[in-house]
């Protein structure tokens, strides 16, 4: 077999991690779509520098791919503090916590993604360093015990979750203020679509900004996705101009009905389809479909059922008429 021609121009290797990195907001300015969580916490920044203290410990929650990370970021810049980013997986044990807190700056961020699963021996580290920037750990067992204080630097705590309800009533309690972030209308979606487009140096036409924000479900990450698809189109015709027949092959690629259906979504509710009516229990769902009950639960869910085409009950999941009329139409 012959190996790649030595001729070949270098190929640069890059993650869908890194896209969405390229296209992240660089400052509260340009953090779209969120005025309703933007004033509350400029108001806090605002009254935090005045009093020369840290921003107070900030808790972000709502459904993937909503921004909570890119406002950690944003927040950071906007602030001038150094930034450590970790996640609650990460942090297995205490002393991955104690390392990380005694070796912030002062004025730093910690971002800890997923937060609601980190281990609960290690949430109890973090109570002394939100509350009075200390860590207490145990050194030996039994009468040779003693206890050791750890001064760390002031900080701020950010912390991000899709599991709000998983977090402890005495972890939350610990945060200064709580933000919900909520799914983007159309129309903010459609700026952040338009400040994408210009960062990758697409022009687009308004029909096709519209079409790409209605079906990006209210997510940010989603839009961003459907529209570096939408230049894969438009730059194998050579040009970088999306109109929306662009749009409309984009959405034949990548398996996107009419309804914005998906083909993971029309698996799930042709499966609910089939139980005649009867409800389907979230394991039984996940071995049907194939997918993650968490992807089931956190990524396929919440826009099908504020769409109409199903609903949760204690029972399981049941399709709605709704849910029905698209499958048949399919």
């Amino acid at each position: 077999m012959e190996g790649p021609s030595p001729f070949a121009p270098a190929v640069s290797v890059r993650g869908e991690e890194e896209y969405e990195r390229d296209l992240r907001p660089r400052n509260l300015d340009e953090f779209l779509g969120q005025d309703r969580l933007l004033e509350p916490l400029r108001l806090m920044i605002r009254a935090a520098h005045e009093r020369r203290e840290c921003l107070e410990h900030l808790l972000f929650s709502g459904l993937p791919g909503l921004g909570k990370t890119s406002l950690a970021f944003a927040l950071a810049q906007e602030l001038g503090a150094p930034l450590k980013v970790t996640s609650g997986p990460a942090l297995e044990r205490a002393k991955d916590l104690v390392g990380i807190l005694s070796q912030l700056e002062p004025g730093s961020i910690l971002f800890i993604d997923e937060i609601h699963r980190l281990p609960r021996i290690v949430e109890e580290y973090l109570y002394g360093a939100m509350e009075r920037f200390q860590i207490e750990f145990t050194l030996d067992q039994g009468v040779h015990a003693r206890l050791l204080k750890l001064d760390i630097q002031p900080f701020t705590l950010l912390g991000a979750t899709t599991r709000e309800a998983l977090l402890t009533s005495a972890f939350r309690s610990r945060f200064g203020h709580a933000f919900r972030f909520e799914p983007y209308s159309p129309a903010a979606l459609q700026q952040v679509l338009q400040r994408s487009a210009g960062l990758l140096g697409l022009s687009i036409e308004n029909d096709a900004l519209a079409s790409l924000a209605a079906h990006a479900r209210g997510v940010p990450r989603i839009a961003n996705r459907l529209l570096r698809r939408a230049r894969d189109v438009a730059q194998l015709e050579n040009e970088l101009h999306v109109d929306a027949m662009v749009v409309q092959r984009t959405y034949g690629l990548l398996g996107i009905d009419a309804n914005g259906l998906e083909r993971a979504d029309r698996r799930l509710l042709e499966c609910l389809q089939a139980s005649e009516g009867k409800p389907v229990g979230l394991k039984s769902l996940a071995v049907a479909t194939g997918e993650a009950e968490d992807t089931i639960e956190d990524v396929l869910e919440p826009w099908l059922i504020r769409q109409g085409y199903l609903t949760r009950t204690p029972q399981g999941r049941v399709i709605l008429e709704a849910g029905r009329a698209v499958i048949y139409g399919a």
